[in-house]
């Protein structure tokens, strides 16, 4: 006797900054829903906003997407959604952002679904009306996964969802994509269309050029390494709104054409194997997807010291740790890195051990046991059931 697939809807508020082709939580739609068993899930996506213009879609990697086309306090969204939730005979809901999670949760009240609340942002407070719709919503949240410890604090004390329903819950990367040996060939072309000479030390980071990314002081350092090691070249890869005011204080250090502004990347395997060393200057973070795909590259990694970064980065073994904000170390530790290649080998090797335990595939099949749980114990128990089963599979490493 066949089983009759389960009906997900994926809800979040938006699928990108300005000036963003490809965000972070946009390319975790585009990772994460072709890989749920098509034979047991049928799992859609909802955005609250406006229609995805960029040419890298998600339409284009096979997934059902749907836009409300709704402004940020529109009361049509309940409404709207509620269509969707109907038409396509929605059995868990999955919400990302602070409108999915309020429309949401609202929904799930009315048709009695369950609902995960998933919270990519580490931050330290909510607008005061979003704490309000927080502890009114609070009984309608089946349970809440953070993506990183710092976030699960902040979900707990901010957005007012009891601990014993938080979980963490760690993403990842397309470990068979990322992890690929690359022939001398493919990496050559990579270096070249990123303008990396073949006796360049490259440095890089794919990353938004955001506040929180902590990119102008990775050109400070930048200055200070090159006054020892001008065989150094820097490659920032991606976009963002402080592109302007990081391209002026390059050319105020006279850091000329050794620090490369490259913009978007498509194929981000083939641009990290195009870096020998991999930098996260970061000031504060959840935990990045360029994380997970560095370690699963094996790339030897510089980072800060970071919340969501330390939450998967082990000082010594898969990467050096630097304190935030500071220019001399982040250039102290590159350019030890760039002296030991022996170092850095051992640093590349480990950090594929690392990223192999961080599988989006792991992170989908994790979630696929959860909405199973939902569906087969939320609704016959009132939500009271879902926290008294074995949910240990969901904090545990690799594939459950």
């Amino acid at each position: 006797m066949s089983i009759a697939r389960l009906n997900v809807l994926h809800v979040c508020d938006h699928l990108g900054w300005e000036g963003s082709r490809m965000h972070g939580v946009k390319r975790l739609f585009s990772w994460m829903m072709p890989r749920f068993d098509q034979a047991r899930f049928n799992v859609a996506l909802v955005s609250l906003r406006k229609k995805d213009l960029s040419e890298e879609t998600l339409e284009s990697s096979g997934v059902d997407i749907s836009y409300l086309h709704k402004s940020k306090f529109d009361p049509a969204t309940l409404t709207a959604l509620l269509k969707i939730i109907d038409r396509k005979s929605i059995d868990v809901l999955h919400l990302h952002g602070y409108g999915a999670t309020t429309f949401g949760r609202a929904a799930a009240a009315m048709r009695r679904l369950p609902t995960v609340l998933h919270e990519h942002a580490n931050l330290t407070a909510t607008p005061w009306f979003q704490g309000v719709a927080d502890r009114a919503l609070e009984p309608f949240t089946d349970i809440a996964i953070a993506v990183s410890k710092s976030t699960a604090d902040f979900v707990i004390q901010a957005r007012h969802i009891p601990a014993r329903k938080v979980k963490v819950v760690y993403l990842g990367a397309p470990y068979d994509e990322f992890s690929r040996a690359r022939s001398v060939g493919e990496i050559a072309a990579a270096r070249q269309g990123l303008g990396i000479g073949p006796d360049d030390f490259a440095i890089g980071t794919v990353t938004r050029l955001h506040d929180s990314k902590g990119n102008q002081y990775l050109v400070d350092a930048a200055r200070l390494v090159l006054d020892r090691r001008p065989d150094a070249r820097f490659v920032v890869v991606g976009e963002g709104p402080l592109r302007p005011d990081l391209e002026a204080q390059a050319a105020r250090l006279g850091l000329g054409g050794r620090f490369v502004f490259a913009g978007f990347a498509k194929d981000v395997a083939a641009t990290l194997s195009a870096f020998d060393l991999s930098v996260f200057p970061s000031l504060w973070e959840g935990t990045p997807l360029t994380a997970f795909e560095a370690l699963a590259a094996g790339k030897p990694i510089v980072a800060t010291d970071a919340d969501g970064l330390l939450d998967i980065l082990r000082h010594g073994y898969d990467a050096r740790i630097v304190p935030r904000r500071n220019a001399r170390a982040l250039a102290d530790e590159m350019l030890a890195l760039m002296d030991a290649p022996s170092e850095r080998a051992r640093l590349s090797a480990n950090a594929r051990v690392t990223g192999g335990s961080y599988d989006i595939g792991a992170f989908v099949r994790k979630m696929e046991r959860l909405y199973t749980i939902l569906h087969d114990v939320s609704r016959r128990t009132h939500r009271r059931g879902v926290l008294e089963q074995d949910l240990s599979f969901l904090t545990g490493a690799g594939a459950s």
